[in-house]
């Protein structure tokens, strides 16, 4: 059965990204994004490293369960890069020609028609302008009984989790605080009500929180 799932990143005191987008997903989303950046799994996945270089232990058991799974994908037009390429019909996105998704992945835009992209390794971007609710029916119908995650940005990730369509939210709490940004739980009272949640600290001292929905 299909499952709708995100992750996400938040510091201490609850924000998920810099207000300051000029230096790619803001200037603070390497602190946010620490941990995760340095396990064995996001070396090996997204940098190419073969070598084995890399953290393990509970980062990387999250990290590996990422993409396990996973049969489509959802994003905003701001992670495909929309935002910084909006003129250029032939910007592919930030991943090169072998992006680290390997499904069919919906580009949610205001710009959309757009030809799809086949990439490398089965990616095939999809570019669309409908309701959250029509895009997540036309992804889980073609992730043929996987899941479907929900890959971000932020916005785009609250609209599915107000509208009630997350069943698996994980997020990697980093231990420090921003004081600033866009804020993660605002206008989702109750969701523990609704979901199990279930809290781990990594070595890191990264605090991993999920919250899965119960079967009715």
């Amino acid at each position: 059965m299909t499952r709708v799932r995100i992750d996400l990143f938040s510091s201490l005191d609850g924000y998920s990204s810099s207000i300051d987008q000029t230096a790619g997903m803001g200037e603070d989303w390497g602190r946010l994004t620490q941990a995760y950046a340095a396990t064995r799994t996001f070396r090996r996945q997204v940098l190419g490293d073969t070598s084995g270089a890399g953290t393990t232990g509970l980062d990387d058991a999250h990290a590996a369960a990422h993409s396990v799974g996973v049969g489509a994908e959802i994003m905003g037009a701001a992670m495909f890069g929309l935002h910084s390429f909006p003129d250029d019909p032939d910007w592919r996105g930030w991943w090169g020609e072998n992006p680290p998704f390997g499904t069919p992945v919906y580009v949610l835009t205001h710009t959309a028609p757009r030809p799809s992209i086949p990439m490398q390794g089965g990616t095939t971007f999809h570019f669309r302008n409908d309701a959250i609710e029509t895009v997540l029916a036309e992804a889980s119908a073609a992730a043929q009984g996987a899941d479907v995650r929900v890959g971000g940005g932020l916005r785009v990730a609250r609209q599915f989790l107000r509208a009630g369509l997350v069943d698996d939210l994980h997020v990697m709490i980093a231990p420090i605080l921003l004081d600033r940004g866009a804020r993660l739980w605002d206008d989702l009272r109750g969701l523990e009500r609704t979901h199990e949640v279930r809290t781990e600290v990594a070595e890191s001292g990264t605090i991993h929180v999920t919250f899965t929905r119960q079967a009715a």
